[in-house]
């Protein structure tokens, strides 16, 4: 098994840019609005990459790779369209990576809102120093600038990750998306543990190594830990892996079911359990043993997930017959019900923000993720198959959406967003996998 840690020993390098200046009177700042009604759209070219003193790279290969995970990094966020270098006018070259050396009038005329330029500055037995710029065309200037002083390759893909995060910061006010990483089920033989991934589909590590099933991994608040169940000799037990000591402990508690823990944002850690023989929602202490009821109704109530202040808790409940998605609000001691279409809605997500909850309706198609706005109680489809769409879970930034599918035939997880945009695949390697749960990204 390998620990999972992420190290990036650079020097980084705030080169001179304005990261949220007006542009004058004449047009606003290049920013763009995810969560407002349609969706904008920015159109963003990437400059071959240039050598910063030198004509010519002595190892191109380096400059490719960044140049084609930025590509990749920013092609899955839903408002970037990559401007063709077919369709810039007088080429796609620039004379070098600096404001001065570029021909804005160009991009401006291929339409191109944001260019990025990658310099390199090689050296014998190491990767180098690493620049990169974000222009906005229209304004000719610089908004973003960092330079990097690599040690390794291996640390290129966390590198792009950094930059992109900045860069989505200026764009929409939250680059968590690329500070994030992502933990979930994979099954594998006669065995299913916890495995972790970026959502970009890199660094893909075994996180347990225990003998049996791991289900509905919970990041702690810092990362520090990843709570789950763990079903092993026909029974239910509490599984705990910690990050420091890359150890996984296992606790009995009582009854028999122990179903998906959940984290609130100041760490404690919330768990359904049936030890009056019906599954009800307790606090954990300290030491994992069971605590107060939060939770406690004649009928099931499983799936606790809470708002990044935690004075919210979505959960899922059996109470009128059916399950369907409620929210529990602590400071008014009330419980809201969400949903009342369908006749199966499971696998709640609360936004961090508390507006939204996103969760899985079984549909005559299969089952579908939903998302209800609280405040009005709509609901809108994001999800469309075909299979089955399953295990929601909102990022960070309340935005993107986490979820497993078997709609290639295995269950593997995708990404889309809130509003519904087209699903894009998520590296996970061989087995099913399912459950994804956003923690932040450790260094």
């Amino acid at each position: 098994m390998v620990i999972m840690r992420y190290c990036l020993i650079i020097t980084v390098v705030v080169l001179v840019a304005c990261l949220a200046p007006m542009r004058g009177a004449a047009q606003e700042p290049l920013q763009i609005d995810i969560f407002g009604p349609g969706e904008e759209r920015i159109n963003i070219f990437i400059a071959p990459p240039k050598a910063l003193e030198a004509q010519v790279l002595h190892h191109p290969g380096t400059g490719r790779q960044i140049h084609h995970l930025l590509q990749d990094y920013l092609g899955l966020l839903p408002f970037v369209t990559h401007v063709d270098p077919g369709h810039i006018l007088g080429g796609p070259e620039v004379a070098g990576v600096r404001g001065r050396d570029i021909d804005f009038r160009k991009f401006s005329l291929s339409r191109v809102d944001l260019l990025l330029t990658i310099g390199l500055e090689q050296h014998p037995g190491r990767t180098g120093s690493v620049e990169m710029r974000a222009f906005e065309v229209f304004g000719q200037r610089m908004v973003l600038g960092r330079a990097y002083d690599l040690q390794d390759e291996d640390q290129i893909p966390l590198m792009v990750r950094r930059f992109c995060a900045e860069l989505m910061d200026y764009l929409t006010g939250n680059g968590d998306f690329f500070r994030s990483v992502l933990a979930f089920e994979r099954k594998h033989g006669d065995n299913k543990n916890i495995w972790s991934v970026t959502p970009q589909g890199t660094d893909l590590r075994q996180i347990t190594e225990v003998q049996g099933i791991t289900l509905s991994p919970a990041w702690s608040p810092g990362g520090e830990k990843i709570a789950f169940t763990l079903l092993k000799d026909n029974r239910h037990y509490l599984g705990v892996w910690n990050l420091e000591q890359d150890e996984t402990q296992t606790f009995t508690l009582p009854g028999n079911t122990i179903i998906s823990p959940a984290f609130a944002p100041d760490g404690r850690l919330a768990i359904s359990l049936d030890p009056m023989g019906r599954p009800d929602i307790y606090w954990l202490n300290d030491d994992f043993r069971m605590g107060q009821a939060i939770m406690e109704h004649w009928a099931i109530d499983v799936s606790p997930s809470f708002d990044r202040t935690g004075r919210k808790m979505a959960f899922a409940s059996g109470r009128l017959g059916n399950p369907h998605i409620f929210v529990h609000d602590f400071n008014k001691q009330q419980v809201n019900r969400v949903t009342y279409e369908g006749r199966y809605n499971t696998n709640p997500s609360i936004s961090p923000d508390g507006n939204f909850v996103a969760f899985s309706r079984q549909t005559p198609d299969g089952h579908r993720i939903f998302v209800a706005e609280l405040s009005t109680g709509r609901e809108r489809q994001i999800t469309f198959g075909p299979g089955n769409d399953e295990d929601p879970a909102f990022a960070p930034d309340g935005y993107f959406v986490a979820f497993s599918s078997s709609r290639s035939g295995d269950y593997r997880l995708y990404l889309t967003t809130r509003n519904g945009d087209e699903p894009r695949q998520i590296p996970t390697g061989r087995g099913d996998a399912k459950a994804p749960a956003w923690g932040p990204e450790r260094n």
